[in-house]
């Protein structure tokens, strides 16, 4: 069974993040959304909120399973059997970002990264611009798949 976990705080998940997964399904038996925990971080919406979000996003999909963890991604992939982690890259900012810690994972684990390049038109979202806009009292709707829209 190939598994990949798709790892990030999800705070929240945006339409990007709906991009990489969907993309990825085809590859995978298996992705895990692993939610991130990590103490020291401030987050806008609860633990809970990001579960119910990933989980209502991708309710009819059954080689989705949502968890959290806590500690280093290798070792939460180790747990799950996984061999691969998926990430996805906006710019060339996200990809010197993400090599380095796809090389340092790899090297502690033998666990390989795959990065997909965001679609088009999908680049400029992020789950920062999304809180910023939500804090400005802002339209976010168009960023987010329908679980994290504002209900009026």
């Amino acid at each position: 069974m190939k598994k990949a976990v798709f790892p990030g705080s999800f705070d929240p998940v945006t339409l990007g993040h709906v991009d990489i997964i969907e993309r990825g399904l085809p590859l995978f038996d298996e992705i895990i959304l692993a939610i991130g925990v990590n103490a020291d971080k401030k987050y806008m919406f609860s633990l809970e909120d990001r579960v119910r979000f990933l989980e209502e996003t991708f309710k009819d999909e059954p080689k989705i399973k949502v968890m959290t963890y806590t500690g280093m991604t290798v070792d939460f992939c180790k747990e799950q059997n996984a061999d691969f982690i998926l990430r996805g890259l906006r710019s060339s900012t996200d990809f010197d970002f993400e090599k380095v810690i796809g090389q340092t994972n790899f090297k502690i684990s033998g666990i390989e990264t795959l990065f997909f390049i965001t679609s088009s038109g999908k680049s400029h979202i992020s789950s920062t611009v999304v809180r910023d806009v939500i804090r400005n009292n802002g339209d976010y709707n168009f960023m987010v798949p329908k679980a994290v829209w504002k209900k009026e």
